[in-house]
C-alpha cells in the first residue's frame, strides 16, 4: 500500500517516525510533500527510501491512502484544487479536528476518514481518535485501524465528543508537561534541589505513574488514595490544589471550545462556498 503525507510539520513528522519505528510500513512505501521542500527533504535523508514529491497532485496520485497533515483553513483549498485526483478507490484522512468527515465528502468523491493523532503515538503508545465517513468502506475501516494500532490504541468517536476528546488525547500531553513544568519550578525555587535532578525525578516519575496505569493496577482514584495517607505530607498537599485549582480546568475547556468554534466557523464558511 503506498501513502501520502501531505505535510510535513510537526504531526506529519511524529506520524512519519511513528510508522517507520514501527514498521507497519516500509520507507519506500511513503510519498511525502510540504510547502517547505526542504523540510520533506530533511525526512528524505533520515528515510533515504521515502519518496518526495514537489507538487501535492503527485502524491495524490501515486498513493491509495493521503493523509493530509495540514491546518485547517489550508484543507479545502487543497481539496478544491485536487478533487479530482481524489479517485473513488484512495481513501483520505484529514487529522484536524474542526473538519468533520462530512464536510469532507462534500467534496471529495474517495473514502474519507479523520483521525486525530497524539505526539505520544511518536512512542507508539497512547491514544488515536478515529472516525469514518459513511461512505468509508469496511476494507479501509480495517486498513486505518490496523495501521494505527501499530503506534497507538485506536479509539473510535462520536462528532458530539471531538473537541473534548482532542484536549484529553492530543492536547492533554501539553497541559500536563505545563503543568509538571510549574511544579519543577516551584521545587527549585522553594529548595536546594537543581533543575535538572528535579527534572529528572519528575519525568521518572511521569512514566513509572504510567505504567501503572499501564498494567491497571490503580485507576486515579485509587492511586491518590494510596499515596495519600490520611493525616500525612501528600494530604496537605491535595488541600492546596483542591483549593487553589477550583474551576481551572472547566476554565480550560471553555478556552479551547471557544477555539474550536471559531476555528469550525472558518471552516464553514469555506464548505459553505463549495455548497453553493
Amino acid at each position: 500500500m503506498n501513502v501520502g503525507i501531505i505535510g510535513t510539520g510537526n504531526m506529519g513528522k511524529i506520524l512519519i517516525d511513528a510508522f517507520m519505528e514501527s514498521r507497519v510500513l516500509m520507507p519506500s512505501d511513503l510519498f511525502i510533500t510540504n510547502r517547505t521542500l526542504e523540510k520533506a527533504y530533511a525526512i528524505q535523508r533520515q528515510y533515504p527510501a521515502i519518496s518526495v514529491e514537489d507538487h501535492i497532485f503527485e502524491v495524490i496520485q501515486k498513493a491509495d491512502l493521503i493523509f493530509l497533515c495540514v491546518k485547517p483553513l489550508e484543507i479545502y483549498p487543497i481539496l478544491k484544487e485536487h478533487t479530482d485526483y481524489f479517485t473513488e478507490q484512495k481513501c483520505l484522512v484529514s487529522i484536524t479536528s474542526p473538519i468533520s468527515v462530512e464536510q469532507l465528502e462534500t467534496v471529495v468523491h474517495c473514502q474519507v476518514a479523520r483521525v486525530i493523532p497524539s505526539i505520544t503515538n511518536q512512542a507508539l503508545s497512547g491514544v488515536s481518535l478515529l472516525t469514518f465517513g459513511e461512505n468509508c468502506n469496511e476494507e479501509w475501516r480495517r486498513t486505518i485501524e490496523e495501521l494505527f494500532g501499530s503506534i497507538s490504541t485506536p479509539t473510535f468517536i462520536e462528532e458530539s465528543i471531538t473537541r473534548i476528546a482532542s484536549d484529553i488525547v492530543s492536547c492533554g500531553p501539553a497541559f500536563m508537561s505545563y503543568l509538571l513544568q510549574r511544579f519543577i519550578q516551584a521545587a527549585t525555587t522553594k529548595t536546594p534541589i537543581t533543575e535538572e535532578h528535579a527534572t529528572k525525578l519528575a519525568t521518572g516519575m511521569l512514566v513509572g505513574m504510567g505504567k501503572l496505569f499501564e498494567k491497571e493496577l490503580f485507576t486515579l482514584p485509587t492511586l491518590q488514595e494510596k499515596v495519600c495517607v490520611k493525616g500525612g505530607i501528600t494530604g496537605e498537599g491535595i488541600k492546596v490544589l483542591e483549593r487553589e485549582l477550583e474551576g481551572i480546568f472547566e476554565q480550560l475547556v471553555t478556552a479551547t471550545h471557544l477555539k474550536f468554534e471559531e476555528d469550525v466557523h472558518e471552516v464553514q464558511k469555506q464548505f459553505n462556498q463549495h455548497e453553493v
